[in-house]
Protein backbone atom coordinates (compact mmCIF):
# COMPACT_ATOMS: atom_id res chain seq x y z
CA UNK A 1 0.00 0.00 0.00
CA UNK A 2 1.76 3.34 -1.10
CA UNK A 3 1.16 6.05 1.73
CA UNK A 4 -1.49 8.14 -0.50
CA UNK A 5 -3.77 5.24 0.41
CA UNK A 6 -3.10 4.95 4.09
CA UNK A 7 -5.41 8.16 4.14
CA UNK A 8 -9.02 7.76 3.44
CA UNK A 9 -12.49 8.85 5.41
CA UNK A 10 -13.27 5.88 6.73
CA UNK A 11 -9.45 5.90 8.33
CA UNK A 12 -9.98 9.43 9.73
CA UNK A 13 -13.20 8.04 11.50
CA UNK A 14 -11.15 5.15 12.79
CA UNK A 15 -8.45 6.65 13.79
CA UNK A 16 -9.70 9.80 15.05
CA UNK A 17 -11.75 8.28 18.13
CA UNK A 18 -13.09 10.69 20.95
CA UNK A 19 -12.26 13.56 18.52
CA UNK A 20 -14.42 12.12 15.65
CA UNK A 21 -17.22 11.67 18.26
CA UNK A 22 -17.27 14.98 19.30
CA UNK A 23 -17.83 16.36 16.09
CA UNK A 24 -20.77 13.47 15.52
CA UNK A 25 -21.96 14.58 18.69
CA UNK A 26 -22.01 18.23 18.03
CA UNK A 27 -25.23 20.19 16.34
CA UNK A 28 -23.21 22.63 14.49
CA UNK A 29 -19.77 23.34 13.68
CA UNK A 30 -19.43 26.16 15.86
CA UNK A 31 -20.48 24.20 18.99
CA UNK A 32 -17.85 21.75 17.92
CA UNK A 33 -15.14 24.19 17.79
CA UNK A 34 -16.09 25.30 21.61
CA UNK A 35 -16.11 21.35 22.15
CA UNK A 36 -12.86 20.57 20.60
CA UNK A 37 -11.06 22.98 22.37
CA UNK A 38 -12.21 21.92 25.46
CA UNK A 39 -11.37 18.29 24.14
CA UNK A 40 -7.85 19.40 23.63
CA UNK A 41 -7.35 21.11 27.33
CA UNK A 42 -8.86 17.98 28.94
CA UNK A 43 -6.41 15.75 27.14
CA UNK A 44 -3.41 17.78 27.75
CA UNK A 45 -4.05 17.67 31.40
CA UNK A 46 -4.64 14.33 31.68
CA UNK A 47 -1.41 13.52 29.92
CA UNK A 48 0.44 15.31 32.36
CA UNK A 49 -0.46 13.45 35.21
CA UNK A 50 1.02 10.64 34.70
CA UNK A 51 4.77 9.28 34.79
CA UNK A 52 6.75 7.27 33.48
CA UNK A 53 10.41 6.11 31.29
CA UNK A 54 8.80 7.86 28.02
CA UNK A 55 6.76 10.49 29.26
CA UNK A 56 9.42 13.29 28.20
CA UNK A 57 9.12 12.58 24.41
CA UNK A 58 5.38 11.80 24.52
CA UNK A 59 4.07 14.74 26.74
CA UNK A 60 6.33 16.89 23.94
CA UNK A 61 3.79 15.83 21.34
CA UNK A 62 0.67 16.02 23.53
CA UNK A 63 1.10 19.39 23.94
CA UNK A 64 2.71 20.44 20.50
CA UNK A 65 -0.18 19.09 19.21
CA UNK A 66 -2.20 20.13 21.31
CA UNK A 67 -0.96 23.60 20.78
CA UNK A 68 -1.23 23.18 17.19
CA UNK A 69 -5.27 22.22 17.29
CA UNK A 70 -5.89 25.00 19.26
CA UNK A 71 -4.72 27.54 16.68
CA UNK A 72 -6.02 25.72 13.76
CA UNK A 73 -9.49 26.17 15.67
CA UNK A 74 -9.75 29.99 16.27
CA UNK A 75 -11.90 31.34 14.27
CA UNK A 76 -9.11 34.35 13.58
CA UNK A 77 -7.47 31.73 11.81
CA UNK A 78 -10.04 30.34 9.30
CA UNK A 79 -10.30 34.08 8.48
CA UNK A 80 -6.78 34.40 7.60
CA UNK A 81 -7.08 31.38 6.27
CA UNK A 82 -9.69 31.63 3.72
CA UNK A 83 -11.04 28.04 5.03
CA UNK A 84 -13.46 26.66 7.06
CA UNK A 85 -11.62 24.37 8.61
CA UNK A 86 -14.25 23.36 11.64
CA UNK A 87 -16.99 22.99 8.82
CA UNK A 88 -15.01 20.79 6.70
CA UNK A 89 -13.94 18.52 10.28
CA UNK A 90 -18.16 18.91 10.82
CA UNK A 91 -19.03 17.15 7.81
CA UNK A 92 -16.55 14.31 8.05
CA UNK A 93 -17.72 13.85 11.52
CA UNK A 94 -21.04 13.27 10.01
CA UNK A 95 -19.97 11.16 7.56
CA UNK A 96 -20.44 13.47 4.84
CA UNK A 97 -16.46 13.60 3.45
CA UNK A 98 -16.36 16.45 0.83
CA UNK A 99 -14.63 15.60 -2.29
CA UNK A 100 -12.16 18.93 -1.78
CA UNK A 101 -11.00 17.13 1.14
CA UNK A 102 -7.50 15.26 -0.24
CA UNK A 103 -5.40 12.25 1.12
CA UNK A 104 -3.08 15.15 2.55
CA UNK A 105 -5.53 17.14 4.80
CA UNK A 106 -6.87 13.80 6.08
CA UNK A 107 -3.50 12.27 6.85
CA UNK A 108 -2.57 16.07 9.16
CA UNK A 109 -5.91 15.33 10.90
CA UNK A 110 -5.16 12.15 11.28
CA UNK A 111 -1.60 12.71 13.28
CA UNK A 112 -2.86 15.84 15.01
CA UNK A 113 -5.60 12.98 16.67
CA UNK A 114 -2.39 10.62 17.58
CA UNK A 115 -0.64 13.33 18.83
CA UNK A 116 -3.28 14.61 21.18
CA UNK A 117 -3.73 10.88 21.83
CA UNK A 118 0.09 10.32 22.90
CA UNK A 119 0.79 7.70 20.00
CA UNK A 120 3.88 7.69 19.35
CA UNK A 121 5.85 7.64 16.05
CA UNK A 122 8.83 5.17 15.60
CA UNK A 123 12.30 6.67 16.19
CA UNK A 124 14.61 5.20 13.86
CA UNK A 125 17.70 5.78 15.95
CA UNK A 126 15.99 4.64 19.30
CA UNK A 127 18.43 2.60 21.66
CA UNK A 128 17.28 -1.54 21.75
CA UNK A 129 17.45 -1.83 25.46
CA UNK A 130 17.44 1.48 27.15
CA UNK A 131 19.50 2.20 30.36
CA UNK A 132 18.73 0.72 33.90
CA UNK A 133 18.12 2.79 36.92
CA UNK A 134 22.40 2.64 37.81
CA UNK A 135 24.00 4.94 39.56
CA UNK A 136 27.60 6.09 39.24
CA UNK A 137 30.60 4.52 37.21
CA UNK A 138 28.09 1.65 36.29
CA UNK A 139 25.41 4.04 35.06
CA UNK A 140 28.38 5.91 33.29
CA UNK A 141 29.78 2.78 31.80
CA UNK A 142 26.31 1.38 30.71
CA UNK A 143 25.16 5.30 28.98
CA UNK A 144 28.62 5.31 27.36
CA UNK A 145 27.88 1.65 25.68
CA UNK A 146 24.48 3.33 24.76
CA UNK A 147 26.01 6.28 23.15
CA UNK A 148 28.56 4.12 21.33
CA UNK A 149 25.54 2.04 19.82
CA UNK A 150 23.76 4.96 19.06
CA UNK A 151 26.67 6.76 17.19
CA UNK A 152 27.22 3.42 15.65
CA UNK A 153 24.07 3.95 13.78
CA UNK A 154 24.53 7.47 12.84
CA UNK A 155 27.59 6.85 11.60
CA UNK A 156 26.02 4.20 8.87
CA UNK A 157 23.49 6.31 8.21
CA UNK A 158 25.92 9.23 7.88
CA UNK A 159 28.19 6.44 5.35
CA UNK A 160 25.13 6.58 3.17
CA UNK A 161 25.37 9.50 1.77
CA UNK A 162 28.32 10.13 -1.14
CA UNK A 163 30.45 13.12 -0.73
CA UNK A 164 33.31 14.30 -3.46
CA UNK A 165 36.05 13.74 -1.66
CA UNK A 166 36.09 10.08 -1.29
CA UNK A 167 38.94 8.01 -3.03
CA UNK A 168 36.21 6.48 -5.56
CA UNK A 169 34.60 10.09 -6.26
CA UNK A 170 38.22 11.60 -6.82
CA UNK A 171 39.09 8.68 -9.25
CA UNK A 172 35.62 9.38 -11.44
CA UNK A 173 36.25 12.98 -11.19
CA UNK A 174 39.99 12.68 -12.49
CA UNK A 175 38.43 11.19 -15.32
CA UNK A 176 35.36 13.69 -15.86
CA UNK A 177 37.92 16.28 -15.60
CA UNK A 178 40.10 14.71 -18.49
CA UNK A 179 36.91 14.46 -20.84
CA UNK A 180 35.90 18.00 -20.39
CA UNK A 181 39.40 19.03 -21.21
CA UNK A 182 39.04 16.93 -24.43
CA UNK A 183 35.86 17.93 -25.25
CA UNK A 184 36.78 21.46 -25.01
CA UNK A 185 40.46 20.88 -26.24
CA UNK A 186 41.73 22.84 -23.24
CA UNK A 187 45.00 21.36 -21.16
CA UNK A 188 44.66 21.09 -17.46
CA UNK A 189 47.09 24.63 -17.19
CA UNK A 190 43.85 26.19 -18.69
CA UNK A 191 41.10 24.30 -16.83
CA UNK A 192 42.48 25.71 -13.86
CA UNK A 193 42.31 29.18 -14.92
CA UNK A 194 39.19 30.57 -13.84
CA UNK A 195 38.86 33.38 -16.75
CA UNK A 196 39.01 29.85 -19.43
CA UNK A 197 36.49 28.39 -17.41
CA UNK A 198 34.07 32.02 -17.53
CA UNK A 199 35.02 32.10 -21.14
CA UNK A 200 34.06 28.46 -21.83
CA UNK A 201 30.73 27.87 -19.96
CA UNK A 202 27.83 25.97 -21.24
CA UNK A 203 25.40 27.70 -21.90
CA UNK A 204 22.74 25.59 -23.89
CA UNK A 205 21.90 21.79 -24.03
CA UNK A 206 24.16 21.37 -26.74
CA UNK A 207 27.42 22.67 -25.25
CA UNK A 208 26.54 20.97 -21.47
CA UNK A 209 25.90 17.69 -23.19
CA UNK A 210 29.55 17.85 -24.99
CA UNK A 211 30.73 17.72 -21.14
CA UNK A 212 28.60 15.36 -19.57
CA UNK A 213 26.02 12.62 -20.05
CA UNK A 214 22.02 14.13 -19.89
CA UNK A 215 19.32 12.30 -19.71
CA UNK A 216 16.52 12.93 -22.43
CA UNK A 217 14.58 15.14 -19.96
CA UNK A 218 17.30 16.90 -18.61
CA UNK A 219 18.62 18.01 -21.98
CA UNK A 220 14.80 18.97 -23.02
CA UNK A 221 14.43 20.92 -19.93
CA UNK A 222 17.40 23.22 -20.46
CA UNK A 223 16.64 23.63 -25.00
CA UNK A 224 13.00 24.95 -23.61
CA UNK A 225 15.04 27.41 -20.79
CA UNK A 226 17.30 28.65 -23.41
CA UNK A 227 14.77 28.78 -26.05
CA UNK A 228 12.53 31.17 -23.50
CA UNK A 229 15.09 33.29 -23.16
CA UNK A 230 15.98 31.81 -19.22
CA UNK A 231 19.33 32.47 -17.75
CA UNK A 232 21.17 29.31 -17.77
CA UNK A 233 24.92 28.51 -17.74
CA UNK A 234 27.27 25.62 -15.92
CA UNK A 235 30.94 26.06 -15.67
CA UNK A 236 33.17 23.22 -17.45
CA UNK A 237 34.63 22.81 -13.40
CA UNK A 238 31.21 21.64 -12.26
CA UNK A 239 30.24 20.00 -15.24
CA UNK A 240 33.69 17.60 -14.05
CA UNK A 241 31.63 16.51 -11.08
CA UNK A 242 28.63 15.14 -12.71
CA UNK A 243 28.68 11.27 -12.94
CA UNK A 244 28.62 9.55 -16.10
CA UNK A 245 26.21 6.68 -14.61
CA UNK A 246 23.26 8.38 -14.14
CA UNK A 247 21.53 5.52 -12.81
CA UNK A 248 23.54 5.60 -9.93
CA UNK A 249 22.08 8.70 -8.27
CA UNK A 250 24.93 10.24 -6.57
CA UNK A 251 25.05 13.45 -8.48
CA UNK A 252 21.32 14.09 -8.05
CA UNK A 253 21.42 17.10 -5.64
CA UNK A 254 24.01 18.67 -8.29
CA UNK A 255 22.41 18.29 -11.49
CA UNK A 256 18.81 19.54 -9.61
CA UNK A 257 21.37 22.53 -8.82
CA UNK A 258 21.59 23.69 -12.59
CA UNK A 259 19.03 21.55 -14.89
CA UNK A 260 15.59 23.34 -14.41
CA UNK A 261 12.56 21.34 -14.02
CA UNK A 262 9.58 21.67 -16.45
CA UNK A 263 7.79 23.24 -13.38
CA UNK A 264 10.04 25.74 -13.52
CA UNK A 265 10.56 26.96 -17.48
CA UNK A 266 6.62 27.10 -17.83
CA UNK A 267 6.02 29.48 -15.16
CA UNK A 268 9.18 31.58 -15.83
CA UNK A 269 8.22 31.49 -19.73
CA UNK A 270 4.70 32.96 -19.33
CA UNK A 271 5.85 35.88 -16.74
CA UNK A 272 8.62 36.44 -18.76
CA UNK A 273 7.94 40.31 -19.66
CA UNK A 274 6.81 40.95 -15.95
CA UNK A 275 9.36 38.60 -14.03
CA UNK A 276 10.57 41.78 -12.17
CA UNK A 277 7.49 41.68 -10.44
CA UNK A 278 6.39 38.18 -10.84
CA UNK A 279 9.08 36.55 -8.98
CA UNK A 280 10.84 39.35 -6.39
CA UNK A 281 9.76 37.31 -3.48
CA UNK A 282 11.26 39.04 -1.15
CA UNK A 283 10.05 42.43 -2.53
CA UNK A 284 13.23 44.00 -2.84
CA UNK A 285 11.50 46.47 -5.02
CA UNK A 286 9.84 47.89 -1.97
CA UNK A 287 13.52 47.23 0.31
CA UNK A 288 15.64 49.69 -2.01
CA UNK A 289 16.16 52.23 -0.82
CA UNK A 290 19.10 53.34 -3.56
CA UNK A 291 20.04 51.75 -6.64
CA UNK A 292 21.93 48.53 -6.04
CA UNK A 293 20.78 48.55 -2.09
CA UNK A 294 19.02 46.47 -0.65
CA UNK A 295 18.08 47.47 3.81
CA UNK A 296 15.86 45.04 5.77
CA UNK A 297 17.36 45.25 9.31
CA UNK A 298 18.53 48.70 10.27
CA UNK A 299 22.51 47.39 10.76
CA UNK A 300 23.03 45.58 7.45
CA UNK A 301 22.35 46.06 4.26
CA UNK A 302 22.78 44.32 0.72
CA UNK A 303 25.02 45.79 -1.77
CA UNK A 304 24.94 44.29 -5.70
CA UNK A 305 27.04 46.37 -7.55
CA UNK A 306 27.22 42.73 -10.22
CA UNK A 307 23.82 41.75 -11.35
CA UNK A 308 25.34 37.80 -13.16
CA UNK A 309 27.13 34.62 -11.97
CA UNK A 310 29.48 32.03 -13.69
CA UNK A 311 27.05 29.80 -12.97
CA UNK A 312 23.37 29.98 -12.57
CA UNK A 313 21.13 28.01 -9.98
CA UNK A 314 17.49 27.13 -10.73
CA UNK A 315 16.13 28.04 -7.53
CA UNK A 316 18.13 31.79 -7.26
CA UNK A 317 16.34 34.19 -5.28
CA UNK A 318 17.26 37.01 -7.85
CA UNK A 319 16.38 34.80 -10.56
CA UNK A 320 14.16 37.73 -12.46
CA UNK A 321 17.28 40.39 -12.12
CA UNK A 322 20.06 37.52 -14.09
CA UNK A 323 19.67 37.82 -17.76
CA UNK A 324 22.87 35.31 -18.42
CA UNK A 325 25.76 33.72 -17.03
CA UNK A 326 28.60 36.33 -17.49
CA UNK A 327 25.95 38.80 -19.41
CA UNK A 328 28.20 41.79 -20.57
CA UNK A 329 27.09 44.84 -19.03
CA UNK A 330 26.36 43.58 -15.33
CA UNK A 331 28.66 45.56 -13.56
CA UNK A 332 26.85 48.40 -12.65
CA UNK A 333 27.64 51.96 -14.16
CA UNK A 334 29.89 53.81 -12.21
CA UNK A 335 27.42 56.84 -11.81
CA UNK A 336 25.24 53.81 -10.20
CA UNK A 337 27.61 52.12 -8.23
CA UNK A 338 28.75 56.04 -6.86
CA UNK A 339 24.68 56.51 -5.94
CA UNK A 340 24.76 53.07 -3.75
CA UNK A 341 28.44 53.94 -1.66
CA UNK A 342 27.52 57.30 -0.82
CA UNK A 343 23.93 55.93 0.40
CA UNK A 344 25.52 53.45 2.66
CA UNK A 345 28.04 56.38 3.89
CA UNK A 346 25.58 58.29 4.50
CA UNK A 347 24.05 55.84 6.96
CA UNK A 348 25.95 55.58 9.80
CA UNK A 349 23.61 52.72 11.53
CA UNK A 350 24.56 50.31 8.54
CA UNK A 351 27.77 48.80 10.42
CA UNK A 352 27.92 45.86 8.45
CA UNK A 353 27.76 45.47 3.94
CA UNK A 354 26.90 41.74 2.33
CA UNK A 355 28.39 42.09 -1.04
CA UNK A 356 26.56 40.10 -3.13
CA UNK A 357 24.47 40.32 -6.88
CA UNK A 358 24.95 37.81 -8.74
CA UNK A 359 28.45 36.86 -7.61
CA UNK A 360 30.49 39.17 -6.98
CA UNK A 361 33.39 37.28 -7.37
CA UNK A 362 32.86 36.93 -10.92
CA UNK A 363 34.73 40.05 -11.60
CA UNK A 364 38.06 40.66 -12.22
CA UNK A 365 39.94 41.44 -9.45
CA UNK A 366 40.76 44.92 -11.24
CA UNK A 367 37.14 45.60 -10.59
CA UNK A 368 36.53 44.27 -7.79
CA UNK A 369 39.03 45.33 -5.37
CA UNK A 370 38.25 48.92 -6.07
CA UNK A 371 34.55 48.38 -5.25
CA UNK A 372 35.42 46.34 -2.25
CA UNK A 373 37.94 48.92 -0.87
CA UNK A 374 35.37 51.88 -0.98
CA UNK A 375 33.03 50.00 1.01
CA UNK A 376 36.11 49.56 3.22
CA UNK A 377 36.56 53.15 3.86
CA UNK A 378 33.50 54.05 5.02
CA UNK A 379 34.19 54.99 8.78
CA UNK A 380 31.12 52.96 10.22
CA UNK A 381 31.54 50.07 8.16
CA UNK A 382 32.82 47.18 10.60
CA UNK A 383 32.32 44.27 8.56
CA UNK A 384 32.29 43.50 4.48
CA UNK A 385 30.13 40.20 4.04
CA UNK A 386 30.96 38.90 0.44
CA UNK A 387 27.96 36.56 -0.99
CA UNK A 388 29.55 34.15 -3.94
CA UNK A 389 29.60 30.36 -4.69
CA UNK A 390 32.51 30.45 -6.54
CA UNK A 391 34.31 28.23 -4.05
CA UNK A 392 31.35 25.51 -5.30
CA UNK A 393 31.30 26.54 -8.60
CA UNK A 394 34.95 27.82 -9.98
CA UNK A 395 37.48 27.19 -6.87
CA UNK A 396 40.08 28.53 -8.90
CA UNK A 397 38.54 31.63 -8.82
CA UNK A 398 39.63 32.09 -5.10
CA UNK A 399 44.04 32.67 -6.44
CA UNK A 400 46.41 33.65 -3.97
CA UNK A 401 46.58 36.88 -4.82
CA UNK A 402 42.96 37.42 -4.70
CA UNK A 403 42.79 36.13 -1.15
CA UNK A 404 46.06 38.21 0.04
CA UNK A 405 44.17 40.99 -0.90
CA UNK A 406 41.20 40.52 0.75
CA UNK A 407 43.11 39.92 3.53
CA UNK A 408 44.62 43.48 3.17
CA UNK A 409 40.60 44.85 4.07
CA UNK A 410 40.85 43.46 7.36
CA UNK A 411 42.07 45.33 10.11
CA UNK A 412 41.78 43.44 13.02
CA UNK A 413 39.58 45.01 16.03
CA UNK A 414 38.16 47.57 13.93
CA UNK A 415 36.83 45.84 10.29
CA UNK A 416 36.38 42.34 9.27
CA UNK A 417 36.11 40.79 5.94
CA UNK A 418 34.13 37.55 5.77
CA UNK A 419 33.04 35.06 2.96
CA UNK A 420 29.73 33.47 3.08
CA UNK A 421 29.04 30.41 0.26
CA UNK A 422 26.24 27.81 -0.53
CA UNK A 423 27.66 24.54 -0.67
CA UNK A 424 24.30 22.62 -1.15
CA UNK A 425 25.79 18.56 -1.01
CA UNK A 426 28.64 17.00 0.20
CA UNK A 427 29.18 15.47 -3.34
CA UNK A 428 30.19 19.31 -4.29
CA UNK A 429 32.82 18.84 -1.60
CA UNK A 430 36.09 18.78 -3.75
CA UNK A 431 39.78 19.50 -2.88
CA UNK A 432 39.74 22.30 -4.99
CA UNK A 433 37.31 23.67 -3.25
CA UNK A 434 39.51 22.85 -0.32
CA UNK A 435 42.50 24.95 -1.30
CA UNK A 436 40.19 28.02 -2.27
CA UNK A 437 38.98 27.95 1.80
CA UNK A 438 42.22 27.09 3.27
CA UNK A 439 43.72 30.40 1.09
CA UNK A 440 41.23 32.69 2.82
CA UNK A 441 41.81 31.31 5.96
CA UNK A 442 45.19 31.94 6.53
CA UNK A 443 44.42 35.26 5.24
CA UNK A 444 42.04 35.71 8.55
CA UNK A 445 38.78 35.31 6.52
CA UNK A 446 36.49 33.16 7.98
CA UNK A 447 34.00 31.00 5.62
CA UNK A 448 30.52 30.21 6.35
CA UNK A 449 28.27 28.18 4.62
CA UNK A 450 23.94 28.86 3.58
CA UNK A 451 22.74 25.64 2.86
CA UNK A 452 19.26 25.69 0.98
CA UNK A 453 17.26 22.78 2.23
CA UNK A 454 15.45 21.86 -1.16
CA UNK A 455 14.07 18.84 -1.94
CA UNK A 456 16.99 16.86 -3.72
CA UNK A 457 19.52 17.73 -0.12
CA UNK A 458 16.57 16.87 2.29
CA UNK A 459 16.97 13.13 2.79
CA UNK A 460 17.63 11.88 6.40
CA UNK A 461 21.70 12.88 7.33
CA UNK A 462 22.39 13.95 4.06
CA UNK A 463 22.41 18.11 5.85
CA UNK A 464 24.29 16.12 8.74
CA UNK A 465 26.52 14.84 6.55
CA UNK A 466 27.28 18.13 5.01
CA UNK A 467 27.84 20.06 8.64
CA UNK A 468 30.22 17.40 9.49
CA UNK A 469 32.36 17.61 6.22
CA UNK A 470 32.17 21.41 5.91
CA UNK A 471 34.12 21.93 9.22
CA UNK A 472 36.89 19.42 7.96
CA UNK A 473 36.88 21.86 5.06
CA UNK A 474 37.62 25.11 7.16
CA UNK A 475 33.82 25.96 6.52
CA UNK A 476 31.51 27.20 9.36
CA UNK A 477 27.39 26.17 8.91
CA UNK A 478 25.68 29.65 9.08
CA UNK A 479 21.92 29.50 7.83
CA UNK A 480 20.14 26.38 6.69
CA UNK A 481 16.71 28.13 4.73
CA UNK A 482 13.77 27.11 3.79
CA UNK A 483 13.15 27.06 0.76
CA UNK A 484 10.77 30.62 -0.38
CA UNK A 485 7.31 30.02 -1.25
CA UNK A 486 7.50 30.83 -5.16
CA UNK A 487 5.60 29.55 -7.76
CA UNK A 488 8.19 28.53 -10.13
CA UNK A 489 10.51 26.48 -7.53
CA UNK A 490 7.55 24.44 -6.09
CA UNK A 491 9.47 21.39 -7.00
CA UNK A 492 12.38 22.29 -4.76
CA UNK A 493 10.30 23.09 -1.90
CA UNK A 494 10.21 21.20 1.53
CA UNK A 495 7.83 21.16 4.20
CA UNK A 496 9.03 23.62 7.12
CA UNK A 497 8.58 20.29 9.26
CA UNK A 498 10.67 18.69 7.39
CA UNK A 499 13.82 20.64 8.52
CA UNK A 500 12.08 21.21 12.08
CA UNK A 501 12.79 17.46 11.70
CA UNK A 502 16.37 17.14 10.78
CA UNK A 503 17.23 20.48 13.22
CA UNK A 504 15.66 18.53 16.32
CA UNK A 505 16.70 14.51 15.23
CA UNK A 506 19.79 14.76 12.82
CA UNK A 507 21.51 17.80 13.56
CA UNK A 508 21.29 17.44 17.20
CA UNK A 509 23.47 14.08 16.78
CA UNK A 510 26.42 15.82 15.84
CA UNK A 511 29.25 18.32 18.46
CA UNK A 512 28.25 21.63 18.49
CA UNK A 513 31.03 23.15 16.31
CA UNK A 514 29.40 20.85 13.41
CA UNK A 515 25.87 22.28 13.80
CA UNK A 516 26.09 25.93 14.49
CA UNK A 517 23.57 26.71 11.88
CA UNK A 518 20.63 28.71 12.00
CA UNK A 519 17.11 27.11 10.79
CA UNK A 520 15.33 29.75 9.31
CA UNK A 521 12.67 31.05 6.31
CA UNK A 522 12.81 34.43 4.60
CA UNK A 523 9.75 36.59 4.90
CA UNK A 524 8.91 38.76 1.86
CA UNK A 525 9.90 42.61 2.66
CA UNK A 526 10.89 41.53 6.25
CA UNK A 527 13.63 39.12 6.51
CA UNK A 528 14.72 35.99 7.97
CA UNK A 529 12.02 34.47 10.49
CA UNK A 530 13.63 31.90 13.32
CA UNK A 531 12.34 28.29 12.76
CA UNK A 532 13.94 27.49 16.18
CA UNK A 533 11.44 29.75 18.05
CA UNK A 534 7.58 28.37 18.13
CA UNK A 535 7.29 32.01 18.93
CA UNK A 536 7.96 33.05 15.98
CA UNK A 537 4.92 32.16 13.76
CA UNK A 538 1.69 29.77 14.60
CA UNK A 539 0.25 27.10 12.43
CA UNK A 540 -3.01 28.53 11.54
CA UNK A 541 -4.65 26.37 8.73
CA UNK A 542 -4.72 23.03 7.09
CA UNK A 543 -6.20 23.39 3.68
CA UNK A 544 -7.98 20.70 1.70
CA UNK A 545 -5.00 19.01 -0.42
CA UNK A 546 -2.93 19.01 2.62
CA UNK A 547 -0.62 22.62 2.84
CA UNK A 548 0.16 24.17 6.25
CA UNK A 549 -0.97 27.43 6.68
CA UNK A 550 1.87 29.87 8.94
CA UNK A 551 1.67 33.19 10.43
CA UNK A 552 5.16 34.42 10.22
CA UNK A 553 6.00 36.91 12.62
CA UNK A 554 8.24 39.99 11.60
CA UNK A 555 11.77 39.56 13.61
CA UNK A 556 10.56 43.13 14.97
CA UNK A 557 6.89 41.98 16.09
CA UNK A 558 8.67 43.16 19.73
CA UNK A 559 10.08 45.98 19.16
CA UNK A 560 7.64 48.07 16.83
CA UNK A 561 4.07 46.78 15.19
CA UNK A 562 4.53 45.16 11.67
CA UNK A 563 2.20 43.02 9.52
CA UNK A 564 2.62 39.72 9.65
CA UNK A 565 2.99 36.97 6.23
CA UNK A 566 0.34 34.26 6.15
CA UNK A 567 2.64 31.22 3.79
CA UNK A 568 1.38 28.22 2.79
CA UNK A 569 3.73 25.48 3.14
CA UNK A 570 4.48 22.17 1.04
CA UNK A 571 1.76 19.13 2.04
CA UNK A 572 3.68 16.57 4.03
CA UNK A 573 2.10 13.70 2.03
CA UNK A 574 3.08 15.36 -1.16
CA UNK A 575 6.41 15.43 -0.22
CA UNK A 576 6.50 11.49 1.51
CA UNK A 577 5.13 10.90 -1.87
CA UNK A 578 8.01 12.21 -3.43
CA UNK A 579 10.24 10.22 -1.29
CA UNK A 580 8.89 7.35 -1.83
CA UNK A 581 8.66 7.34 -5.55
CA UNK A 582 12.93 7.84 -5.36
CA UNK A 583 12.73 4.70 -3.35
CA UNK A 584 12.97 6.06 -0.33
CA UNK A 585 10.87 4.92 2.65
CA UNK A 586 8.56 7.23 3.95
CA UNK A 587 8.07 5.19 7.14
CA UNK A 588 11.60 6.58 8.16
CA UNK A 589 10.47 10.05 8.55
CA UNK A 590 7.07 9.14 10.51
CA UNK A 591 7.91 11.47 13.30
CA UNK A 592 7.67 14.57 10.76
CA UNK A 593 4.16 14.95 11.25
CA UNK A 594 4.34 16.05 15.03
CA UNK A 595 6.72 18.95 14.21
CA UNK A 596 4.65 22.36 13.48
Amino acid sequence: MSIRERYTPEVFLSETGAFTETLRSSASPAEARERLYLHVSKLQFESVQTDGADEDFRLSVVRDSARALRSLLAERSEQRTGFALLEALWELGHGRPRPDLGPGFLAELVHLARGLEGRLPPRPLEVDDPCPPLEGREAALRRSDELDALWARVEAAIAAVPDGLAPAALERRAARRAHVCRALGATPAEFDDWRWQVTHLACDGAGLARLCRLAPGERAAVDAAVAAGLPFGVTPYYASLFDDDLEAGRDRALRAQVLPPQSYVEPMRERRADRACAFDFMLERDTSPAPLVTRRYPAIAIFKPFQTCPQICVYCQRNWEIDQAMAPGALAAPAVIDEALAYLAAHPAICEVLVTGGDPLGLADEELLPILSRVAAIPHVEVIRIGTRTPVTLPMRVTPALAEALGRLREPGRREVVLVTHVEHPYELTPALVTAVDRLRRQGISVFNQLVFTFHVSRRFEAARLRRLLRLCGVDPYYTFIPKGKEETQAYRVPLARLLQEQKEEARLLPGSRRTDEAVYNVPGLGKNYLRAFQQRDLIGVLPDGSRVYDYHSWESGIAPRPHYVGQDVPILEYLERLEAQGVDPDAYASIWHYY
